[in-house]
């Protein structure tokens, strides 16, 4: 049996209303409240939208997909999201066979999770604005 590895959370801010949280270890029953309480202080400061970036997670047990689920509904509530990145193969079956990978988006990396969560006048670190049919010259219309 490997040794109980710590939760690790790191926390960077890519735009004002979102939060990137890094989880780094197990988690499971001990751990689980430390990972909602965070993420959902992050919510409470005016980070609605949520990135956790889970490559370095190398347990998750059912108190893990409860949070998740937690930390969802309470971002929701106030406008905002859930998103995980980078969630290792192990962590990817488990989402799947319970349906909660349909609840919430999972992406490859957090640079995909960033441009999935878009939020109207900001472009998150690493994201270029894309140019809208309203930024071109209007076309003339063809005869039929």
């Amino acid at each position: 049996m490997t040794p109980h590895q710590p939760l690790t959370l790191t926390v960077r801010h890519p735009a004002d209303s979102i939060a990137v949280l890094t989880v780094a270890g197990e988690i499971d029953v001990d751990s689980a409240p430390a990972l909602r309480t965070r993420a959902l202080e992050l919510i409470r400061q005016g980070r609605p939208h949520v990135i956790l970036d889970l490559t370095p997670v190398e347990f998750c047990d059912s108190s893990g997909l409860n949070t998740m689920i937690g930390i969802l509904r309470y971002a929701k509530d106030r406008h905002g999201s859930l998103s995980l990145a980078g969630t290792p193969p192990h962590l990817i079956r488990l989402l799947a066979v319970t349906g909660v990978g349909e609840l919430i988006p999972v992406l490859p990396t957090v640079t995909e999770a960033l441009t999935h969560v878009v939020m109207p006048g900001e472009t998150p670190e690493g994201c270029e604005t894309r140019k809208t049919d309203e930024d071109s010259p209007a076309r003339p219309a063809r005869g039929r």
